[in-house]
């Protein structure tokens, strides 16, 4: 992951992003004096050409207005110009927000016992666009408004030295007053920001449970909450409408107020003869026609844009992942992969009952383990902490001797892999995926592997190894997905393996060969089983059932466990006979 600055960060990204683009950002600025360079001249050649009419010259006056005409052309070939370099800089800085998003999400998506919450997701989503929005509208009118300002104010002191230093005074004023105000808007905006996050996370859940809601008649109660959220959102709306009003006057203390100045002072101005008619023509012009509508504008939109841009660069600051630490002291991966279970509790809550209870059983490297029970029993959890996902709550899970929270990750994962349900696949090609976990596996192997879980259907039909397939796998079947991370795991370096209903997608007899293949692969395999036949298949089964649990072969628990017996008169009165045609268990 990528390293950011100090500081918060989201604004410490787009930093980042900024200055790794500092080339585009000098070439915007090198076209936007161009582009300003007619209101630089304005003033001067409206003053000059004012005198010249005065003095009769008419032709003289004409000649200097008609230089307008050139640079205005050349400020027209800058604006065109600049647009390559604003894509060049805001599309990078979307997308390096949107990969911070992505990994924050799923960061919280892998370290979270509850469900993710999508609406909030969207939402941050939909920030990223935000982002993008206001920082092009920043780059593409704030940068224009800001060097006609600036352009305008130099004009003027070229110009008219003493009427620009008094409107410098009075604009300097106002953006003081402008930085005071600042903190409050932003703390407003974010205010707001997060009552519309609440507007949505309360409407989503409402509509996610509709039926329910309506099934046990409290609609108008489920109402009520999103309602309650739709009013504080309005309520802080309304207080930010407020604040942002003050800002208004400050356009008349900076744009209108100089020029009020300039008109009560130009009998003494001229009587003086501090200024020409033409000079405070010029001056006027600048006032007018570019300062006070570019001060009218930068307190109007840059102040809300700018402040938007900076309460949602912290709020998506808040979603990103944290950056990756160097990896902890951490005992390596041990050389043997038995698993020992020791009073093993877990619960998803303080208060909330275990899922797992004092659970204790030893996995001898080599065994092959089917986990059965009805659903909801714990067999995922079961999974996920011997996989080393979840924490437990009391006990201990040792692999090869080893409590599993101390290895360090990065061999856990090379020694122990989890193959869950919902596979994922990555965009590329077929090859790709399949060698994702061993990098160096050869032809041969990839053809071992294709071959062990049943993957020729799906190269056939693709073309081959080097197909490349969508991201997630959009092109393939879910039974198709999860042979494609099957065959992952079977090339990778693991020597524990856990099925958690990772063929629950798959046809009896593709489960079976899925299975067998694993089974006779070195090391050791534990099933979360979904058909009873993979039990079948099993050296040992482990039956949760409630607060109790039964550990022995296929026969010794339909001998000894009414619950174990009763599963497997259910599943052989549905007449699944096809899984059959595969050997129970390898050698």
């Amino acid at each position: 992951m990528r390293r950011r600055s100090p500081g918060s960060p989201g604004p410490a990204l787009l930093r980042q992003e900024l200055w790794a683009r500092r080339r585009a950002l000098a070439r915007i600025a090198l076209w936007s004096i161009v582009e300003s360079l007619p209101v630089l001249l304005s003033g001067l050649l409206v003053s000059a050409a004012t005198d010249r009419f005065l003095a009769r010259d008419v032709g003289a006056g004409l000649a200097l207005l008609a230089l307008l005409l050139p640079t205005a052309a050349a400020g027209a070939v800058a604006t065109n110009r600049l647009f390559p370099w604003l894509a060049a800089l805001v599309e990078p800085v979307r997308d390096a927000f949107l990969a911070e998003v992505t990994k924050g999400a799923l960061l919280a998506a892998t370290r979270s016992t509850t469900r993710l919450d999508t609406t909030s997701v969207a939402k941050l989503t939909a920030q990223v666009q935000t982002v993008r929005n206001i920082l092009f509208g920043l780059l593409r009118t704030v940068r224009q408004v800001l060097f006609t300002f600036v352009a305008a104010l130099v004009g003027l002191f070229l110009l008219a030295p003493v009427v620009a230093s008094a409107t410098a005074v009075l604009v300097a004023l106002a953006f003081a007053v402008i930085g005071l105000l600042v903190p409050k808007l932003a703390a407003r905006h974010r205010t707001l920001l997060l009552a519309q996050e609440e507007v949505a996370g309360r409407a989503g859940v409402a509509f996610e449970g509709v039926r329910d809601a309506v099934a046990c008649a409290a609609q108008q109660r489920a109402a009520a909450e999103v309602e309650r959220a739709v009013d504080d959102e309005a309520t802080q709306a309304l207080a930010l409408a407020r604040a942002t009003t003050l800002t208004r006057l400050l356009v008349f203390v900076g744009g209108q107020l100089p020029l009020l100045i300039l008109l009560v002072a130009t009998p003494w101005l001229l009587r003086s003869e501090s200024l020409t008619v033409g000079e405070v023509v010029g001056a006027a012009t600048y006032l007018l026609v570019s300062l006070e509508p570019a001060l009218q504008r930068i307190v109007g939109v840059v102040v809300s844009w700018a402040l938007d841009l900076v309460v949602s660069l912290r709020r998506l600051g808040e979603a990103f992942a944290e950056p990756e630490p160097a990896e902890p002291d951490g005992l390596p991966a041990p050389d043997r992969y038995d698993l020992r279970v020791d009073g093993l509790t877990f619960t998803y809550g303080a208060h909330a009952d275990p899922v797992l209870d004092d659970l204790s059983l030893t996995i001898d490297e080599g065994d092959h383990l089917a986990v059965v029970g009805s659903s909801g029993i714990g067999k995922s959890t079961l999974a996920n902490l011997l996989a080393g996902l979840l924490v437990p709550s009391r006990g201990a899970i040792r692999l090869g001797g080893v409590d599993v929270t101390r290895l360090r990750e990065s061999e856990l994962r090379r020694t122990l892999s989890l193959i869950p349900q919902e596979a994922y696949v990555f965009a590329g090609t077929l090859r790709e995926n399949l060698t994702y976990l061993a990098p160096d596996a050869t032809e041969r192997d990839l053809v071992d592997a294709v071959a062990a879980v049943g993957l020729g259907p799906l190269l056939s039909r693709l073309g081959g190894l080097d197909a490349r397939v969508g991201t997630g796998g959009a092109d393939l079947s879910q039974g198709e997905k999860q042979l494609v991370a099957l065959g992952r795991v079977y090339l990778s370096p693991a020597r524990v393996v856990i099925l958690d209903e990772a063929t629950a997608n798959l046809d009896p007899v593709a489960e079976a060969r899925a299975e067998v293949a694993f089974a006779a692969r070195p090391g050791t395999l534990v099933v979360i089983a979904h058909r009873i036949t993979s039990a079948r298949r099993a050296e040992r089964v482990l039956l949760l059932d409630g607060d109790r649990v039964h550990l022995g072969t296929h026969d010794e628990l339909v001998r000894s466990s009414n619950s174990y017996a009763e599963l497997v008169g259910r599943w052989d009165a549905g007449g699944t006979a096809t899984a059959s045609r595969l050997p129970a268990r390898p050698g």
